[in-house]
């Protein structure tokens, strides 16, 4: 009973943006065919050919581009269409390589600087990680990431928000991250206030190679202590809390509480890791500027099927083939995306907050103000408690409040920001490194 009681808390702070429900326009159909377009190109390595028409980076991505931009000119050119680039080389680029990634811009109607940004990664690999040659289907690493973007690009485009959502397709994952940190430097260099980030990478799958099936769960990755804290954040988290409470993980919280509202969706199996044991993925370098990022992927991963050159040995079959995926699945995982997408580019920014609570007998709260706020809501759970507990005040539209007899050693406390039309933010912990900003802001 206890779980439900947290779960059904988690729903609360959850409040869906009074528009039409785009997620219902998701299309299973278009999803397979868009990942079965992209293991016919052969190989998408970030090394290989970008000149070859059919085969190779380069194909495939002019094909994401000349998808996105046919989804643009169904919504009227609402579709900003840039591709960030530059030449790289490291350990896994041995030649100097030019890296690309495709990206369209929905400009928001009323707060176009507000971003959410969905995003998976274009290339694919197979065993040699610099084997550019060979094939290397990639169909659910990430064939379904990147079909996923498509398609939440396709629908969501449909409609208007008063932020900006992003769609990326990144280049150079499998290489070092690099399509990612090529997408988060041109988001400092843009100014972009970032909301979110959505990073989905292996979505498309739900079975292990050890036969367990779980086709019912999607898990959230998201950090605790922040990546950009400093030296004295950390002294403060030390003293006053906040270990627990980054940007990201109060977006994994909220995102756990908006699929509990779904009942054709998936639960979310929230992981407080920044990415799986010893691995990495296209969220930690916008976590590393300080931007809140999360990362999708399955909730049981097949490493016979990812990663891995096509073959059979005694039996067994490897390679990450169109084959091994579950389409009903990657609609689902789709679906949270979308409905993710449309709340946040429907509410307003999470406050940035503080509290006083030491040596006293009450505890203030204050908050800057927030573009697009009609009211406040403050919030509270026990220091021990995994997810946020209950109201304590509602419909606040100053920005400040004072709880007498309250002690707040006890706990910890949060605030969210909701719009005129009932759009309500996550919650950003009122704890040091709790605002959806940059530490060093």
């Amino acid at each position: 009973m206890k779980r439900l009681s947290i779960i059904a808390l988690l729903a609360l702070t959850c409040s869906a943006p009074p528009i039409a429900a785009p997620e219902d326009a998701i299309s299973q159909a278009r999803l397979e065919a868009d990942v079965a377009k992209l293991v016919a190109f052969g190989t998408r390595h970030t090394l290989s050919t970008q000149t070859d028409p059919k085969r190779g980076i380069g194909a495939a991505r002019a094909w994401a581009e000349a998808e996105i931009r046919k989804t643009s000119k169904a919504c009227g050119n609402c579709l900003e269409i840039v591709l960030p680039e530059r030449m790289v080389q490291g350990e896994r680029v041995p030649t100097p390589t030019r890296l690309v990634d495709v990206v369209a811009i929905q400009r928001g109607t009323e707060r176009p600087n507000e971003v959410v940004i969905v995003q998976g990664h274009i290339d694919s690999r197979a065993s040699d990680v610099l084997n550019a040659t060979i094939d290397a289907p990639g169909a659910n690493d990430d064939g379904s990431g990147t079909a996923l973007v498509l398609e939440a690009a396709r629908v969501l485009s449909r409609q208007k928000f008063p932020s900006t959502i992003v769609y990326a397709a990144l280049s150079g994952e499998e290489q070092g991250l690099l399509g990612g940190k090529l997408l988060a430097d041109y988001a400092a260099e843009h100014g972009w206030t970032i909301k979110a980030v959505f990073n989905n990478d292996i979505v498309g799958g739900s079975r292990g190679s050890d036969g367990w099936k779980d086709d019912t769960h999607v898990r959230i990755l998201s950090e605790g202590p922040r990546a950009d804290g400093t030296d004295a954040l950390r002294a403060a988290q030390r003293r006053f809390g906040g270990e627990n409470d980054s940007p990201s993980r109060n977006l994994s919280r909220w995102l756990a509480g908006l699929a509990t509202s779904d009942a054709t969706g998936l639960e979310v199996r929230q992981i407080w890791r920044a990415d799986r044991m010893g691995r990495g993925g296209d969220q930690l370098p916008f976590s590393d500027k300080g931007y809140p990022a999360v990362r999708f992927t399955v909730a049981v991963e097949d490493y016979e099927h990812q990663h891995q050159d096509l073959r059979t040995e005694n039996g067994v079959k490897f390679g990450d083939t169109i084959d091994e995926m579950d389409f009903p699945y990657l609609a689902k995982v789709v679906r949270l995306n979308v409905r993710g997408l449309a709340a946040l580019a429907a509410a307003p920014m999470p406050p940035v907050a503080t509290v006083k609570a030491a040596v006293s007998t009450w505890t203030d709260i204050a908050w800057k103000p927030v573009d697009g706020a009609a009211s406040y809501t403050v919030w509270r759970r026990r220091t021990d408690a995994p997810a946020w507990q209950e109201k304590v005040r509602e419909g606040v539209t100053g920005t400040s409040v004072r709880f007498d007899g309250v002690r707040g050693d006890d706990w910890f406390f949060g605030v969210s920001a909701k719009a005129a039309d009932g759009s309500e933010s996550p919650i950003a912990s009122a704890l040091p490194g709790g605002g959806f900003e940059p530490s060093a802001h």
